[in-house]
């Protein structure tokens, strides 16, 4: 209630001033990709998957809430994927006096095929299917210069991008965005510009009085001279949703209590971060480090072990991340751009087990925390990374970008990933495609997966048609390791299986496209 009368209160004073219409502005965008995959997943983006490792196979280990199921296959026995995406928006800005502005924008997602209103086997003609289709993307108040200020507030749904987006950016794909419910201060000098912000990322109503999930922050940047410019930065996720493995009973759940069972706390999630970044005389880099701590009730409530019925209720985040990458342009025709990089998201993998934990009745589950990475824009692979997820990982990359002429760009990127803590899977036998354990029961009895995830070659060509319109084409193989044909636990941020039928080479194909107006 004291948050809502904060937003309230902030709105009123943003438009207690009045203010008169000046302008309105049309603008919007037309964006169409066609993708394909070969060798990489199961049955879609998005699964369902396939069980690796039926759960009777892992009795007493806490794998988590997906089981060793996994999306991927890397496997040319099944089936490829393809399909080309469209979106589509519209938006409309108002300009009024006293630095008072308006913005609402409209987005459809589609994928081509999907709303075809007629049957040409039959001739059927019918409406199309419109329930998702127009959301409100963004819809904020905004003024400028507030209270005299050098301050802009705005209120409403609303697009944030923070620094390179590494952990909080404007997409989630190349062509699907993210916008958040959010009040943003944003506090300029000129050479500091300050952020804060509050956002409700999930509403619980009256459900649970204290169940929301809130999203809050700090970012300040430092633009002191071109070759060093410095962000800090605190960002915090509050998940208040109440947690209960059991509903018994007076008695038990005393007894629950006392041995400090099904006890979860809301899950508080900080991360605080450094940012260095700059350029001089063809040199460029760009470094940043994060480290995440809190409380992990929500990730801990999914580590239930086959049988159990208590998850890890004192689970934390404890970990770190960075991204590095130092780059040099030459100075010759083609203005060529050579550059070395890195990425490195701390993981935890506790799903092993003892032969002593095996044998103790009283055997209590550890959850496997890796680092949350937020919410990203930076795939760091289009065939692995789809939707930004992968944790519990290093990558190690380098490249060379070009300008043939001054509308074409052309880059070549060759990267190396492994797993940073590798899962132990049950001993099995090969039986021609089949891997059998050997003893199931026994699930202590363990053999560790490789940690090679793998070798990426990506090549794109981008053509700049226009000022407004731009053609993109690209290719990227990936060289498939034996950690993923084992399998590692290194998607959705470390809790989701990627191993593979077999360990079968990849490859995306895309073209892209876009107007803007």
């Amino acid at each position: 209630m004291k948050k809502s009368l904060v937003a309230l209160a902030g709105i009123v004073l943003a438009c207690g001033a009045y203010a008169e219409l000046q302008n309105v502005d049309v603008g919007g965008e037309v964006r169409i990709r066609a993708r394909y995959w070969t060798n990489t997943y199961e049955t879609g983006i998005n699964g369902p998957g396939e069980i690796r490792i039926p759960n009777f196979f892992v009795p007493k280990r806490p794998i988590g809430p997906f089981g060793v199921v996994s999306r991927y296959d890397w496997d040319d026995r099944d089936h490829d994927l393809d399909f080309v995406e469209q979106r589509t928006r519209l938006n409309v800005k108002a300009d009024f006096t006293n630095e008072v502005a308006a913005f609402i924008e409209l987005e459809s997602y589609d994928i081509w095929g999907e709303e075809f209103r007629s049957n040409y086997i039959t001739g059927t003609d019918n409406r199309a299917v419109t329930g998702n289709d127009v959301e409100v993307y963004q819809s904020y108040i905004e003024t400028n210069e507030t209270f005299g200020l050098p301050l802009r507030l705005r209120i409403g749904r609303q697009e944030m991008k923070m620094g390179k987006g590494w952990l909080v950016d404007d997409i989630t794909t190349a062509i699907i965005g993210r916008s958040f419910d959010a009040v943003r201060a944003t506090y300029s000098l000129d050479t500091v510009d300050i952020d804060a912000w509050f956002s409700k990322l999930n509403e619980r109503g009256i459900d649970e009085e204290d169940g929301d999930t809130d999203f809050y922050g700090i970012y300040a940047t430092c633009h002191a001279v071109d070759w060093l410019n410095a962000s800090v930065y605190w960002m915090y996720i509050r998940d208040g949703r109440s947690l209960n493995d059991t509903n018994f009973v007076a008695p038990i759940e005393w007894l629950e209590d006392l041995f400090d069972l099904d006890d979860y706390d809301p899950t508080n999630m900080h991360t605080v971060g450094l940012r260095l970044f700059g350029n001089s005389t063809g040199f460029d880099y760009d470094l940043e480090l994060a480290y995440q701590f809190g409380d992990a009730g929500s990730v801990g409530f999914g580590f239930k072990p086959t049988g159990f019925l208590y998850g890890d209720d004192d689970a934390e985040f404890d970990a770190w991340a960075g991204d590095l990458e130092v780059g040099y342009t030459i100075d010759m025709a083609w203005n060529p751009r050579v550059y070395l990089g890195g990425a490195y998201f701390e993981g935890e993998d506790n799903r092993d087990l003892s032969f002593i934990e095996w044998l103790n009745p009283f055997y209590r589950a550890e959850a496997s925390v890796s680092f949350n990475r937020l919410f990203p824009g930076k795939p760091y692979s289009m065939i692995m990374e789809i939707g930004q997820d992968m944790s519990n990982f290093w990558q190690v990359r380098g490249g060379v970008t070009a300008h043939p002429t001054e509308a074409i760009t052309a880059g070549l990127q060759v990267a190396m990933y492994g797993v940073d803590e590798t899962f132990d899977s049950p001993v099995t036998v090969t039986v021609g495609e089949f891997k059998i354990p050997v003893a199931p029961a026994l699930s202590f009895w363990t053999e560790e997966s490789d940690d090679d995830i793998g070798v990426t070659t990506h090549l794109y060509l981008n053509y700049q048609y226009s000022e407004d319109l731009f053609f993109k084409v690209g290719w990227e193989h990936l060289f498939t390791g034996d950690g993923l044909g084992d399998g590692n636990f290194i998607h959705r941020y470390g809790l989701e299986f990627s191993g593979g039928s077999d360990d079968d080479d990849a490859d995306y194909f895309y073209f892209d496209t876009g107007l803007k107006f």
